[in-house]
């Protein structure tokens, strides 16, 4: 869409109807229902299948007896599991078997399905622009198998059986990796609490199979967004940076502010490590300056950087900084390949109308039919205890001028020892004292000092998580926005009431400065609430690595790294496979 477009809309805080992605900065999703979402952005639930193939019956292959080949399928599906395929997929495999009579699933009469069996291996090929690791696959094998038969006149039952069973388990394996991920986020410690939705995959595996066009099934697998598509163009950039030998790191020295001058060489570093990465180019005209200055353009590259490094933006160049631009080339490419993952952790369908929030990017978009909503948001501290967790539920009501029941938590740690310390400091924070199931407890009352502003939308969760207003409005003006104990404080809390709600702008502000105090309203209609967590996205055509507040990128970024390094071995089975591809 037209940059002026966009702009014009958001001084509404709306933009152009577009579904919600990481890359855009997204973290929380709030879908109404799995259903297909049209428009130029966003995961999309096609799940549309093109008719009209299934195995056909043939009597002989290759001049084997088809009854031969069944036979020799199903020995090898009783026989025990290859070693290179896992339990789990290999289950998926023999269920697969079974819904077809163990009949063969890529050969014909005369031998291979050319254009399905080809639409499959180009889609292995594929899934290395999707980093995955190709080493998940058994490729060595299937090379093997497929040349066997291909290059044979007179092939025997087991080594057709050996062939399409290779494929077949290579289908599934790909199905599952690109639908639900090839890492478990449980095992990495990433405070992931959004289930993920494998029940699916079998039925999803034998649709997309019976697909006329296999190689289209196949794509519709993948995350269908804009953003994961640009991660995936990115992933290709970088692995080029990092093929021609990465950047060198900045020298270390003392902080510049602009105008300041520095060591030539240092300055002719920061400005050839920009430049790998796309910010600027050295023109003539700066370098006949000498290089000896941090002068205004270098300062506004860096401010660039900043902003799309998750640093505070000052156009300094200080510790933090340097920091970041001496982070090796490979760990950003894996990082990409860490967000690729966490895109296919999500679900596929997020519906006509949802919200999203991505903590790394403090930005929470509501989007539907009409457009988009969008805001900064302030997310949990680092701190332990106070850290906003990944989880899905369901948005059910809007509270106006609410009461905040402080958690028992922080009336232990925090307002308690205030309170002894200052005997004003209930009345000065319009704070009092209720009992909740015979415990005394404090809060806070409705009005302009209630920590919790005007109005609070809840989604009732295990973590006690809501989106609210705020009074300290200004902490919006700061680049990083950690401040809140673990809830999501929003920019436009009128904005996101209407959009809700439905009310128009008088009805929200009315309610929010008038109404009456604690006043729920209930949603017509539920919206799920998905809070993720991605470090690397794209917004208004650019490339972004969000603030890794939590340290949850380096265990993630290490499991990925296999992914966007392949083996040797698995580079050549990949020659090969895209030899087979192509002849």
């Amino acid at each position: 869409m037209a940059q002026h477009r966009r702009k014009q809309q958001q001084q509404n805080g709306r933009t152009q109807a577009g579904l919600p992605t990481f890359g855009r900065g997204v973290l929380v999703i709030l879908t109404a229902a799995a259903v297909a979402v049209s428009g130029c952005k966003g995961r999309r639930a096609d799940t549309a299948v093109a008719p009209g193939w299934a195995p056909k019956p043939a009597d002989v292959i290759m001049g084997v007896p088809a009854t031969a080949a069944v036979a020799a399928i199903q020995a090898q599906l009783v026989s025990g599991r290859p070693t290179a395929i896992p339990a789990d997929r290999w289950k998926r495999v023999q269920r697969l078997y079974t819904t077809y009579g163990s009949v063969p699933l890529w050969l014909e009469t005369d031998g291979f399905h050319q254009a399905r069996s080809k639409a499959l291996l180009r889609s292995v090929v594929d899934a290395n622009t999707d980093a995955l690791r190709l080493d998940s696959y058994p490729l060595d094998e299937l090379v093997a198998a497929v040349g066997t038969v291909r290059n044979s006149k007179t092939p025997t039952a087991e080594q057709l059986a050996t062939a399409d069973v290779l494929l077949t388990s290579a289908y599934v394996g790909l199905a599952e990796d690109l639908l639900t991920g090839q890492v478990d986020p449980k095992s990495l410690a990433q405070d992931w609490h959004i289930a993920a939705n494998r029940e699916p995959i079998d039925s999803a595996v034998a649709r997309s199979l019976r697909d006329a066009h296999l190689d289209s099934a196949i794509a519709r697998m993948r995350p269908r967004d804009a953003d994961y598509e640009a991660l995936r163009r990115a992933l290709v950039r970088f692995r080029g940076i990092v093929a021609a030998g990465g950047w060198s790191p900045v020298p270390s020295g003392k902080g510049l502010k602009p105008g300041q001058a520095e060591r030539p060489e240092r300055i002719a570093a920061l400005r050839a490590r920009l430049r790998v990465e796309g910010f600027g180019a050295q023109t003539s005209a700066t370098a006949s300056l000498g290089g000896a200055i941090y002068d205004a353009e270098l300062s506004g590259l860096v401010a660039e950087f900043q902003a799309r490094h998750g640093i505070v933006v000052d156009s300094m160049l200080g510790a933090e900084t340097v920091q970041s631009l001496n982070m090796p080339a490979q760990y950003r490419l894996a990082q990409i390949a860490a967000n690729l993952e966490r895109y296919r952790w999500m679900p596929r369908s997020l519906g006509e109308r949802y919200i999203m929030v991505n903590v790394p990017a403090f930005r929470l978009e509501a989007h539907d039919s009409t457009g988009t909503v969008e805001m900064k948001v302030i997310v949990g501290e680092e701190f332990e205890g106070k850290k906003t967790p990944v989880f899905a539920d369901s948005m059910e009501t809007v509270v106006f001028r609410p009461y905040w029941n402080i958690t028992p938590d922080i009336q232990q740690k925090e307002t308690a020892p205030k309170i002894a310390a200052d005997p004003n400091y209930m009345t000065a924070n319009d704070l009092e004292y209720f009992k909740d199931g015979g415990e005394t407890r404090i809060r806070q009352k409705p009005g302009s000092k209630n920590s919790l502003g005007l109005v609070k939308f809840l989604f009732p969760n295990s973590f006690n998580i809501y989106l609210h207003d705020t009074p300290q409005a200004e902490l919006f003006d700061k680049d990083v926005r950690a401040f809140s104990h673990g809830c999501i404080r929003l920019e436009k809390p009128e904005a996101l009431a209407q959009w809700v709600l439905g009310w128009d702008g008088g009805r929200v502000n009315t309610a929010m400065q008038d109404g009456k105090d604690n006043q729920s309203e209930k949603l017509s209609r539920k919206i799920p609430v998905y809070i993720v967590y991605a470090t690397a996205y794209e917004r208004d055509g650019q490339l972004y690595f969000g603030n890794d507040l939590y340290s949850r990128d380096d265990a993630l970024v290490e499991a990925m790294s296999q992914s966007v390094t392949s083996t040797p071995d698995a580079l050549r089975s990949l020659a090969a496979l895209r030899k087979m591809v192509d002849n």
